[in-house]
């Protein structure tokens, strides 16, 4: 697959135009891997495989472009005149274009994060700029004070959002490699090896089945996170600081002790989060902390191996002070053949020997019942301290700031355990079992195994401490009964209140009502035994879970976005008139009809005082593979998404959003009433559920391996209540819809009707600012011409023709507050990336509409024939191009 043709928009501009205006670089890599990739559909299916995707690919770009009267009727013959075989190969070859696309654009962005350094950053970019401006704003030493309280605390969640196989990702992982490895390369005979290699693996991406055939385990989803965190996080998470470090101590950097916090907490929902997923027991949870405490401890005993082997300090330059040779004698009473072992190696080098026998500790870490193991990470921080002190009392100074802080760093983040594993469950469970407990006689497995979690919990906390799993998410949380309940089911499993695990129960609020409820909820809970004494335990901290997606899915996008930020607001006060310190963890997804879209930008956009320099976010499915899949991108993610964390409380930031908030409260109240009722109007029509299911592959997306929780809670598609938002969002884009992300926006604007009043708000309100802007992406991903014939796959002329309405107002009064052309003219090269992506979608959006018209003209089908394989081989492909699921 080559560059596209020069073809005329119905605007005038030229797709060489746009092409033109690309950065050279990321156009060659795009061209290269696309040549690739031709010269593989040749090799392996002949030149007629070839022939047949170029026709597809020409006329879908001469449809998009509008040129001598093309149509996507012309390409839906073409496509439709294709034998099953051959429409099936199409698919998987415009899949794999967009797999080398994606990566093609990821090796370019972490080019351009490498040529541009430090340069063009803004306040809300770097943690080091952030904090010159709290200077100016609060004073050194508050300043200083926010930056050692400052977390950012990234939730890895199993969400099944992540359509690509693990095998897909891997061969993709290697092309990348080898794509930086190219560019590395100065002679023609490395060049010519590196092509072999990159086709090879280009051959292997085309032949691997990109669907599988299995569901995935919590279990599976438990290592693939931990693939992450060996090839990333654990190496980044120091660089990020060492980079704040080196910023804050200029020329003094290494010379004096670090003064970066590790403000990174690491937290995981992977083999905790059991509601509506049956597959997550009680032993998979310990299973899944057991795994990831075997991944930290084998990356910190590499780690402390490492730097203890380059301590080759002598003792006559750097002699050991009084508190190491201290250690070093206890180390040689808790092992004298260890320490023998390691002293005939490192005869004059203390801090060699104790640092290498520390190591040694670390590894028996791994197995319970070793006399040399560490009962606990402050242990280890403690004898790492240790270490660093003597260097610096012998004038060691950059071997006790250099790697070895880098090592202390890692310890302060990930402790012995990796990420705080949290437990989630539907409080409806929490209340069967109670009630069967509470009437005693024989308990149901169901009840079992509830108490067998907590009893896992307990466990958990005594083999890796208490950070490992202390947190219990009460799904729809809807009382202050509903977080006791957890407190009493805990004393039912383990015997008594005193024997429970250490909790941290936190109410998770989701629906709009329950949003409503939210302080009425928590000052009940405020008023009972358990909680006060918990809070007095945690110096009054306290965490309250807000979920984006069953709000958007309960009342639409707008109302939800306004529901999302009063409910923050009203908490945030609740909490400072209680004198307790608030974290709100934000339950977002990856689209925008999830809460998705740049994070850093919606810190900023946060109400005053809900954030205080702590923000907790759930990273899932792809998501985690585009932050966390690549180091550069990683570091980038984390550090803008501290400083935004640290920012976000400066006075200048939050009289922005206090001040925008009150002047524009009415254009709220008018914009939510207008919003709901075109939301409303829609999903409460008669027959919306089943039209629903008829126009977009809802059902169908079911059937897809992705993850493995169930994509319904347990009732039919008659009833759109207990359907996660997950597929919700996932069938609106699949048929180029979007309508999760923007449904009731234009009804919305239209209602205010004062565009320079809208103007006003766009440029002054964060929030507002926000909102227009992710809304303007969504619609960059929509397609009126696709979208049509999804709608039209039912009879019901009324809800189409809505739903095309809404868009076509959205799109006008978007444009018009945005003051833009044409969407995303703001963002130039996320505009060109969506514009050159489109008609290969449409590709894979015609392949789908032929599968789904054959599905419903045969009442369904079997979910194992050509059509249901065929439309499957096109979500995966849908979701690579626009780089969406749920």
């Amino acid at each position: 697959m080559t560059d596209i043709e020069t073809s005329r928009r119905a605007d005038g501009s030229s797709r060489d135009d746009i092409r033109g205006a690309v950065d050279g670089d990321l156009r060659a890599d795009v061209s290269f891997l696309g040549s690739l990739l031709g010269r593989v559909l040749r090799e392996s299916g002949s030149d007629d495989l070839y022939r047949d995707v170029e026709a597809v690919r020409a006329a879908v770009i001469a449809a998009y472009e509008g040129a001598g009267g093309s149509s996507l009727d012309d390409a839906q013959r073409i496509v439709d005149g294709l034998d099953q075989d051959r429409a099936e190969q199409v698919a998987r070859a415009f899949t794999c274009y967009f797999h080398l696309s994606n990566l093609a654009e990821e090796h370019h962005r972490v080019r351009v994060l490498r040529r541009r350094g430090s340069a063009q950053r803004t306040a809300s970019d770097s943690v080091s700029d952030t904090l010159r401006q709290l200077v100016d704003e609060v004073g050194a030493d508050e300043a200083s004070k926010r930056l050692s309280d400052l977390r950012f605390h990234p939730v890895l969640t199993a969400h099944p959002t992540e359509a690509r196989r693990r095998a897909v990702a891997s061969t993709i992982r290697r092309i990348s490699d080898l794509m930086d490895e190219r560019d590395r390369l100065q002679n023609d005979i490395a060049a010519a090896e590196a092509e072999r290699r990159l086709l090879e693996e280009v051959d292997t991406l085309w032949r691997t089945s990109p669907l599988r055939t299995t569901r995935p385990t919590p279990l599976d989803e438990v290592r693939t996170a931990m693939s992450v965190f060996d090839q990333t996080l654990f190496e980044i998470v120091p660089q990020v600081y060492r980079l704040l470090d080196d910023r804050l101590l200029g020329d003094r950097a290494g010379r004096e002790p670090a003064v970066a916090p590790a403000f990174l907490r690491l937290g995981s929902w992977i083999g905790g989060d059991r509601d509506g997923n049956p597959h997550v027991t009680a032993d998979v949870t310990r299973q899944a902390a057991d795994i990831a405490a075997e991944h930290i401890l084998l990356g910190l005993h590499r780690a402390a191996s490492r730097v203890g082997a380059t301590l080759t300090l002598d003792e006559a330059d750097t002699p050991a002070d009084a508190a190491l040779v201290a250690l070093a004698e206890a180390q040689r009473t808790l092992d004298p053949a260890l320490a023998s072992s390691i002293g005939v190696r490192s005869p004059h080098e203390t801090h060699r020997r104790v640092l290498l026998f520390v190591a040694a500790r670390i590894e028996a870490t791994r197995r319970d019942g070793d006399p040399l193991r560490y009962d606990a990470p402050e242990q280890l921080l403690a004898d790492l301290r240790t270490v660093q002190q003597s260097l610096r009392a012998a004038g060691a100074h950059r071997a006790a700031n250099g790697e070895l802080q880098g090592l202390v760093w890692q310890v302060e983040t990930f402790g012995f355990h990796l990420a705080e594993l949290e437990v989630r469950q539907h409080s409806q469970v929490h209340r069967t079992a109670l009630a069967e407990l509470r009437a005693g006689g024989e308990t149901s497995e169901m009840t079992e195994e509830v108490l067998a979690v907590f009893r896992t919990i307990k466990d958990l906390q005594v083999r890796y401490g208490v950070r490992a799993a202390s947190r219990y998410i009460v799904s729809f949380t809807q009382s202050s009964a509903d977080l006791a309940n957890v407190h009493e089911l805990a004393a039912f499993a383990l015997g008594s209140a005193e024997d429970a695990p250490v909790l941290d129960v936190i109410p998770l609020f989701e629906t709009f009502a329950d949003l409503e409820a939210s302080t009425r909820i928590l000052e009940e809970a405020l008023a009972t035994e358990v909680v006060q004494r918990r809070l007095a335990e945690t110096g009054r901290r306290l965490e309250v879970m807000l979920g984006y997606s069953d709000s958007s899915k309960d009342v639409g996008p707008v109302s939800a976005t306004f529901a999302l930020y009063d409910a923050q607001a009203r908490i945030a006060d609740w909490a400072a008139a209680n004198d307790i310190t608030l974290t709100l963890f934000h339950g977002r997804g990856g689209a925008l009809g999830r809460g998705g879209g740049p994070a850093n930008e919606a810190v900023l956009a946060q109400p005053p005082h809900s954030v205080d320099g702590r923000f907790k976010i759930t990273e899932q499915g792809e998501v985690i593979i585009a932050q966390y899949g690549n180091q550069a991108i990683g570091a980038r993610h984390l550090e803008q998404m501290a400083a935004a964390t640290l920012l976000a409380s400066s006075p200048s930031n939050e009289a922005e959003n206090a001040q925008a908030a009150a002047r524009f409260a009415e254009v709220v109240r008018t914009m939510d009433a207008a919003s709901r009722a075109a939301f409303f109007g829609l999903v409460k029509a008669d027959g919306f559920a089943s039209w629903f299911a008829a126009v977009t592959p809802m059902e169908e997306v079911g059937l897809l391996a992705l993850g493995s929780r169930p994509a319904r809670r347990g009732l039919s598609v008659e009833s759109l209540e207990d359907l996660r938002a997950i597929p919700w969002v996932f069938a609106w884009t699949q048929a180029r819809i979007n309508l999760a992300g923007w449904y009731g926006l234009g009804s919305a604007l239209a209602a205010v009707g004062d565009v320079e009043l809208l103007r006003d708000a766009y440029a002054s309100w964060p929030l507002f600012r926000t909102m227009i802007k992710n809304v303007e992406l969504s619609l960059a991903k929509t397609d009126g011409h696709i979208a049509r014939e999804y709608l039209g796959l039912a009879e019901r002329d009324d809800l189409a023709g809505a739903v095309l309405d809404e868009m076509a107002l959205t799109r006008e009064w978007v444009l018009k507050v945005s003051e833009h052309s044409e969407v995303l003219d703001g963002r130039p090269v996320l505009s060109r990336s969506v514009r050159l992506r489109s008609p290969y979608v449409d590709a894979l959006s015609l392949l789908q509409l032929r599968s789904l018209r054959s599905i419903r003209q045969a009442g369904g089908g079997d979910p194992a024939d050509a059509d249901h394989r065929l439309l499957l081989l096109t979500v995966n492909g849908i979701a690579a191009g626009l780089q969406n699921t749920g």
